[in-house]
């Protein structure tokens, strides 16, 4: 062993510890918490029975021997065909050049500042923003700009005038990364007319958006939205999604769809990774989705999440004190309490926790740190009466502190 490991890690390494928050969050485990910290889909959602036939028909084919291979970095043709065509659907003018298959959409939100960010690059995020996102982007040593959300996501006022200080300062963020449908946190679905003024003021500033889509099938209710990319369809829009809402996490597949130069940067990040996504399961997705299995699956799902949704609502309506609001998204996983300016979401969850119930503490979303306020919640993984007993609890941690 060499006499002292911190001389030989690099100063990025070095200079980064361990997620407090998921440092905390090891206490979730425990049986006795309720946690509605995880982004966990449903055990419950898990097809089972239909992936164990498909993996059995797998091994009876001529294609058994091509699943356990190498495969192309690219991904396989087939799940990229299917997915293509999906996405034609939804108005995205792609062929399979476009999309490059991933090792979950972790993986693609790594790769991206992989190939976009030096150090000091800036990139403008949600205030609040998914917490993996920003720890992948400023792992690279991007710097991050947040703005503000409301009701409609995104401010766009905001981001014009972002973009202008900096612009008078010589300095040009390498995209905007945003989560228009159903965002986590804050579980706000973007109307199309903001996502149209957000594409317009990258045009105007000609920075590229990334649309972070992980939970766009997930719809409980209204009409869905077109995607920013299908509003744009001139390469000025990176999307991102991932089968691990809507199939398996355990499968580790995720997507991009870009234009084509950037895939060919993403492909070379990606061969010093892990050179290509397992062929098995990609396989096994593209099967899936090929008999047909994975729409019917998709009903069932909303229709559970849904169901999840309103039971926590309702119980968040009966034991809340006054003073608390709550965002009441139109599907996805979560949803985002905003308590009483005076208590500090980090500091109720060690009383939350004596109460036996677990959640995020909004502030690791908050690129500036503000955000203390605030939490998140997760209605997806616990059970129906988990999430009523769970917000039982959460709302008696909570009055203590009113009290």
């Amino acid at each position: 062993m060499v006499s002292d490991l911190n001389e030989i890690f690099n100063r990025q390494i070095s200079s980064r510890k361990k997620s407090a928050i998921r440092e905390v969050l090891k206490l979730t485990q425990r049986q006795d918490i309720i946690s509605f910290a995880g982004g966990l889909p449903s055990p419950e959602s898990f097809p089972v029975e239909e992936l164990r036939r498909i993996v059995c028909e797998l091994f009876d084919s001529d294609d058994a021997q091509h699943a356990l291979q190498y495969g192309i970095t690219e991904g396989e043709v087939h799940l990229r065909e299917l997915l293509v065509e999906r996405y034609r659907k939804q108005g995205l003018k792609i062929g399979i050049e476009n999309l490059i298959i991933t090792t979950a959409s972790q993986q693609a939100l790594d790769l991206l500042p992989k190939i976009f960010i030096n150090p000091g690059d800036k990139i403008i995020c949600g205030l609040p923003s998914y917490l993996g996102g920003i720890s992948a982007f400023s792992f690279y040593g991007a710097g991050l700009e947040g703005i503000r959300l409301d009701k409609s996501g995104m401010r766009p006022d905001l981001l014009e005038e972002k973009l202008k200080k900096m612009k008078a300062f010589g300095e040009k963020p390498k995209f905007i990364y945003t989560i228009p449908d159903f965002q986590n946190p804050a579980g706000i679905t973007m109307p199309e007319s903001r996502r149209q003024e957000i594409l317009d003021i990258a045009r105007k500033y000609d920075i590229l958006i990334v649309e972070d889509s992980p939970y766009r099938e997930l719809r409980f209710e209204g009409k869905p939205r077109k995607m920013i990319y299908a509003m744009d369809n001139t390469g000025q829009v990176i999307s991102i999604g991932t089968f691990s809402k809507i199939l398996a996490p355990g499968f580790r597949i995720g997507w991009m769809i870009a234009n084509e130069a950037i895939i060919d940067k993403l492909v070379i990040a990606k061969q010093t990774a892990d050179l290509c996504t397992s062929p098995f399961v990609q396989k096994i997705a593209a099967r899936y989705i090929e008999t047909g299995i994975f729409d019917t699956h998709l009903v069932k799902i909303r229709d559970m999440y849904h169901e999840k949704r309103d039971i926590m609502i309702s119980a968040l309506k009966e034991y809340m004190p006054a003073g608390v609001s709550w965002t009441e998204p139109e599907g996805g996983l979560f949803l985002f309490l905003t308590l009483p300016v005076h208590i500090e979401a980090e500091d109720l969850f060690m009383q939350a926790i004596e109460e036996k119930v677990a959640f995020v503490p909004g502030n690791v979303f908050y690129c500036d740190g503000s955000g203390r306020n605030t939490l998140r919640l997760n209605f997806s993984f616990a059970s129906k009466d988990m999430n009523v007993e769970g917000i039982r609890r959460l709302a008696k941690a909570i009055g203590k502190n009113l009290a």
